[in-house]
């Protein structure tokens, strides 16, 4: 009898002795050393988005992950000079579609619109800061 419940962010599992005598059916996968996605990073070597980045914290997956894939492609790729400004539809849509989901992707602060101008101002800064920077 295996029980399982969400408490909070956990999940608690429950096992009776019978389940831990059963030998397991999971099978361990070796490392693929060419793994093209192990160990790259965000960006792989010709430019593209590495999806399976952990740095990315599973945001590519899930219900929004579509929404997340659009907006942070339109960003990565911007070349408007305050990058990422042409962006603002995608970034709206992953953002109402994570209002959807409250429990899998929190929001830091009630008034949801100033949470998106947050985001939408931090990263127009990180952009400017970047470009200040490469330009001295």
């Amino acid at each position: 009898l295996l029980v399982s419940s969400m408490v909070g962010k956990d999940r608690i599992i429950f096992a009776t002795k019978e389940d831990h005598e059963t030998p397991s059916s999971a099978e361990l996968v070796a490392d693929d050393p060419d793994d093209p996605y192990e160990e790259q990073g965000l960006i792989l070597p010709n430019g593209d988005i590495n999806w399976n980045c952990p740095c990315l914290g599973g945001m590519a997956s899930g219900p929004c992950g579509e929404q997340f894939k659009s907006a942070f492609s339109c960003f990565h790729h911007s070349t408007e000079e305050i990058k990422g400004s042409d962006c603002v539809d995608q970034f709206r849509a992953m953002q109402e579609c994570m209002q959807k989901y409250p429990d899998l992707y929190p929001q830091e602060d009630e008034n949801d619109e100033k949470s998106s101008k947050d985001l939408e101002d931090a990263s127009m800064e990180a952009s400017a800061a970047k470009e200040e920077k490469g330009s001295s």
